[in-house]
């Protein structure tokens, strides 16, 4: 009998050891998974914090990065083959790259300077005949609308307004020199890093796998469509508009060409900004054939020149519904700036991407 309760009590000793050691395991276990969490969401909002400080102190530079991100996906084929067909360093490669876009960027700007130079050549300054040239168009508005031009409160609005435009050409300017270097410098180091770089954007996409490759798809095919389709259409529609100018008479057709194409970039409005005030002036001066003409060219010639490109384009490029691209814009515009008639229409394309892998991954699978 003795040796019989001996053993309960050994039984019953091991059993407590044992369930205290699972107590205590457990507890250990649940300790580490505590820390665990503990550094991993502290992490988090590190990042966040000190991303949001980082991000509000570069906001002004984002154009100079997003542009970058544009030209790394046009060039990044050309980098491959000079750094691993060619087999040529990298930081060569890259150097030569970094002179082909800079010619690019410096190509049209040594154009616009020259037409500008050209035009200024050939204008008389001398105070008088400006003077009198811009009373005449002064009486011939009153004349023709009875609006007076030179009131008081005109005056008042103009000077303003006027001051208001020079400061921010002057800041646009400056901004736009900035970010072009910054634009060169961020390219350089996204070509030398390459393929890594890529690789460890892909690994850190919030994706599943099969959903990682149609986010990268769907990006590269906006940027690339929206950076070559939105030039190539600006040049087509610039120079139509530039056959209408030459064809009805209106001063300086090269100039106001070359500003339509700019006027392409914005949306609902677009062209109208140029060749409306050109077919209003026809017709303040008399000259009521060329302002119709002008008129019909351009509602029946330019404008659906523009739908048949972009849809052509969209159908070659990227199958982007036409409302993805205008919200796009109109959206890109005001966040990005010049680079949001690119980023625009991606940012919203990635989020009706987002929100289908949503409703077919959490939606469509509970049914």
């Amino acid at each position: 009998m003795p040796s019989q309760s001996n053993k309960k009590v050994c039984d019953l000793t091991l059993k407590y050891w044992d369930e205290l050691n699972i107590s205590h395991n457990l507890l250990i276990s649940s300790m580490s998974d505590f820390k665990e969490q503990y550094w991993k969401y502290s992490l988090l909002i590190i990042i966040i914090i000190l991303g949001g400080i980082v991000f509000k102190e570069t906001l002004p530079f984002l154009s100079g990065v997003l542009g970058a991100c544009t030209v790394y996906v046009l060039v990044r084929r050309q980098m491959s083959y000079l750094s691993e067909t060619k087999k040529m360093r990298r930081s060569i490669a890259a150097t030569i790259i970094l002179v082909e876009v800079a010619l690019i960027f410096l190509v049209p700007a040594f154009f616009v300077i020259w037409l500008l130079v050209n035009r200024l050549q050939s204008v008389n300054l001398e105070p008088s005949v400006l003077i009198k040239t811009i009373q005449h168009l002064v009486d011939l508005i009153q004349q023709k609308t009875g609006y007076d031009l030179l009131s008081g409160e005109n005056l008042t609005m103009i000077t303003s307004n006027i001051t208001g435009i020079v400061q921010m050409l002057v800041g646009q300017v400056s901004s736009f020199l900035i970010n072009s270097f910054v634009l060169l410098f961020v390219l350089y180091f996204m070509l030398l890093g390459g393929k890594r770089m890529e690789s460890y954007v892909y690994d850190i996409l919030p994706f599943r796998n099969k959903n990682k490759k149609d986010v990268i798809k769907s990006a590269k095919v906006m940027v690339t469509s929206n950076a070559i389709g939105i030039p190539l259409l600006a040049l087509i529609q610039g120079c139509i508009a530039m056959i209408g100018y030459l064809i009805f008479g209106t001063p300086d057709p090269v100039i106001f060409g070359f500003l339509t194409c700019f006027a392409t970039i914005l949306p609902l409005i677009g062209t109208a900004l140029i060749w409306f005030p050109l077919a209003a002036y026809l017709a303040l001066t008399g000259d009521w054939a060329g302002a119709i003409g002008l008129t019909i060219y351009a509602l029946v010639v330019i404008s659906n020149i523009d739908n048949l490109v972009r849809f052509l384009l969209q159908k070659k490029l990227a199958d982007t519904h036409p409302m993805v691209t205008i919200f796009g814009v109109v959206l890109g515009l005001s966040l990005f700036g010049f680079w949001g008639v690119i980023f625009g229409p991606l940012l919203l394309s990635l989020f009706l991407l987002c929100f289908d892998m949503f409703k077919r991954d959490y939606i469509d699978d509970q049914k």
